[in-house]
């Protein structure tokens, strides 16, 4: 029995989800985000609960259930807060600045990275080793930051490169004598 796929959502009063079969569409302050339940699972909207319970004989049910909730609840965060995530750049020359919508890094390499913020998401820097990507979608902003860490991770030896504000780079001892 899945201990998330059990919690009822509760739905703000600024928000609006609406369910036709197994589509479900939420509606906020910063936008609108849909997602279809899978066939394993089923929606049910009472007031402003919408609680998800799996579908008997369903082998895949179990499975889907608690990731079926968790999506419902982060449109429904996602819509009144949005997500965003910090990332920071450490090393000597490493810096950060935005072009428009495109974010241009100096990383060390012999030319610049160009990153092109797509659809529905906000980067910023606001200090040159400081990025903000900000969105209402949590797997997208989580994508897009991963992707800009990918440019460079940082490295174990003296922790050079993109990281996550927070994130812990464990030290590796150099070679010795």
């Amino acid at each position: 029995m899945s201990r998330i796929g059990k919690n009822p959502v509760t739905v703000p009063a600024a928000v609006t989800l609406t369910q036709s079969g197994q589509a479900i569409t939420v509606k906020g302050p910063k936008g609108e985000l849909s997602f279809t339940l899978p066939d394993a699972v089923t929606g049910n909207l009472d007031g402003d609960t919408f609680t998800v319970s799996p579908v008997e004989g369903n082998k895949n049910a179990k499975a889907m259930w608690g990731m079926a909730r968790t999506m419902v609840l982060n449109m429904v965060e996602g819509v009144t807060n949005g997500f965003k995530k910090d990332l920071e750049l450490r090393g000597v020359g490493y810096r950060a600045q935005m072009n428009g919508k495109d974010l241009t890094m100096q990383l060390g390499f012999s030319h610049d990275v160009h990153y092109p913020a797509p659809e529905g998401i906000t980067i910023s820097s606001s200090k040159p080793t400081l990025i903000s990507v900000e969105g209402i979608d949590k797997q997208k902003v989580g994508q897009v930051a991963a992707e800009i860490r990918s440019f460079r991770k940082p490295e174990p030896y003296k922790g050079k490169g993109v990281r996550y504000v927070g994130e812990f780079v464990r030290q590796k001892e150099g070679k010795k004598k």
